[in-house]
């Protein structure tokens, strides 16, 4: 049995027959497929249009920005500097600046006869108010003192102020550690009593360890706490609050000085 195909004109032809064509119904139906097919048509080439404009628009904004770039590259021929007469004589050297103190020639030790020598050297009289030097400079009051260091990997001078001292170390390199005071059975009994069980973690029967890091500062008060493994249900900001209201540690020590030390320590949470 062939595919019977209803919207051929022939179908239309026999279901219009006897009927007023002139109505609106055939004529709908008779231009369907061309109104179809020129719908279809337009709506593609709209869609096409749309499609790719962002991408036509791309290339012509491009091409233009290209332009712009080409006339801002124009090369720049300078000319080049004068030539250099070997004529000219050279700047004279920077005279340094007058020391504060009267300087006295030294001249150099030189093997001659003595009808040769004719500078004599400065007498002891001079070098005690002037400082040998290679002319005679007369010294400036008002100049400041300029006092040269030795280079090299000579013994160097300590500072006189010591500088303090801020860096966090590790408990597990440190000279001394710090300690709550009593030791550390002390300080798990007094989490022991300051400790309040959160609801939510009752209710969700959460147990377990928090795990937390502190500093101990040089004064003993515990600061930048951090939860580096929680449980949550309010676990972890039940134990940053204890150990916030800790009683303050005996210091690191490091130097025989006390020093700020990373310490790390984990709170266990049980139900009875």
């Amino acid at each position: 049995m062939s595919k019977l195909d209803i919207f051929r004109k022939e179908w239309l032809e026999v279901v219009f027959a006897d009927k007023n064509k002139t109505y609106g119904a055939y004529q709908l139906r008779k231009s369907n497929g061309a109104n179809t097919s020129r719908a279809l048509i337009i709506g593609s080439i709209i869609f096409i249009v749309l499609f790719f404009s962002p991408k036509i628009y791309s290339l012509i904004k491009g091409s233009m920005d290209h332009e712009d770039e080409q006339l801002k590259a124009q090369e720049v021929i300078l000319a080049p500097p004068a030539p250099v007469d070997p004529k000219t004589p050279p700047p004279p050297p920077v005279e340094p600046p007058p020391p504060k103190v009267d300087q006295v020639k030294m001249p150099p030790p030189i093997v001659k006869p003595d009808i040769e020598v004719h500078d004599e050297p400065p007498t002891v009289e001079k070098l005690k108010e002037a400082d040998p030097g290679q002319r005679d400079i007369k010294g400036d009051p008002t100049a400041e003192i300029n006092i040269a260091e030795p280079v090299g990997e000579g013994p160097k001078k300590e500072a006189a102020v010591a500088v303090d001292d801020n860096k966090v170390y590790d408990f597990v390199s440190i000279e001394k550690q710090p300690e709550y005071p009593g030791g550390i059975a002390k300080f798990y009994k007094y989490l022991g009593g300051a400790i309040k069980y959160p609801p939510m973690a009752q209710e969700n029967n959460v147990q377990g360890k928090v795990f937390l890091s502190f500093v101990v500062e040089k004064d003993g008060k515990l600061t930048d706490i951090q939860v580096t493994r929680g449980l949550g249900s309010g676990t972890d900001e039940e134990a940053i609050r204890v150990l916030k209201a800790s009683p303050r540690w005996n210091p690191g020590i490091q130097n025989g000085k006390p020093v700020r030390v990373k310490y790390n320590i984990n709170v266990n949470f049980t139900l009875n």
